[in-house]
This record gives C-alpha cells, sequence and structure tokens, in this order.
C-alpha cells in the first residue's frame, strides 16, 4: 500500500522556510527535524525569498493617468450640467418677472 500524501499549511511551510533562510541548520537537517524531503525546503525557500518583496510593496496604487483623466472629464460634465440647469432657471426667472 503507497504511502499518504501529506499536505502542509501555509504556516507550516512558513516555518520551514525561514528556518532554511536563517540557514543555522543545513537543507537536509531542517528537511529531517520536519520531516520533508530536503529538495522541498529548498523549493519553499526559493518560494519565500522570491515572494518576500510583495510584502513591502506599497498596497496603494499610483492613479493610471487615463482614469484619472477620465475621473476629472466627469466631474467637469457634471459640474457643467448643474450651471446649466441653473442659468436656464435664471432665464427663465428673469422674464417672469418682466
Amino acid at each position: 500500500m503507497s504511502k499518504k500524501r501529506r499536505t502542509f499549511s501555509a504556516k507550516q511551510k512558513a516555518k520551514i522556510a525561514l528556518a532554511a533562510i536563517q540557514e543555522r541548520l543545513s537543507s537536509s537537517a531542517i528537511a529531517s527535524q520536519y520531516e520533508v524531503h530536503p529538495n522541498q525546503v529548498s523549493v519553499w525557500k526559493k518560494q519565500a525569498l522570491d515572494g518576500m518583496e510583495s510584502i513591502f510593496t506599497d498596497g496603494r496604487k499610483a492613479a493610471d493617468p487615463a482614469q484619472e483623466q477620465s475621473r476629472i472629464i466627469e466631474e467637469l460634465y457634471q459640474k457643467i450640467g448643474r450651471l446649466q440647469m441653473e442659468l436656464d432657471w435664471l432665464k427663465k426667472k428673469s422674464s417672469a418677472e418682466e
């Protein structure tokens, strides 16, 4: 009968990868300590190092110039519409008074 494949949580993988990054023990020592294959330790270490940059990236996105421009245009059209309504109302009001 074959051995059932084990799964590791993200927390466990991070713990193993951190141990590999610290390099206090060799990959094979870490692998035997956590009962995983040494190649898997190397893979998780590489994934952790590659993904480390995304942790420190700025979560705020820079405004897309085209999107910013379309937002400004939309605001201006709304303002023009309001001013046009006010102008029409004032014209109607002034003609009624005469």
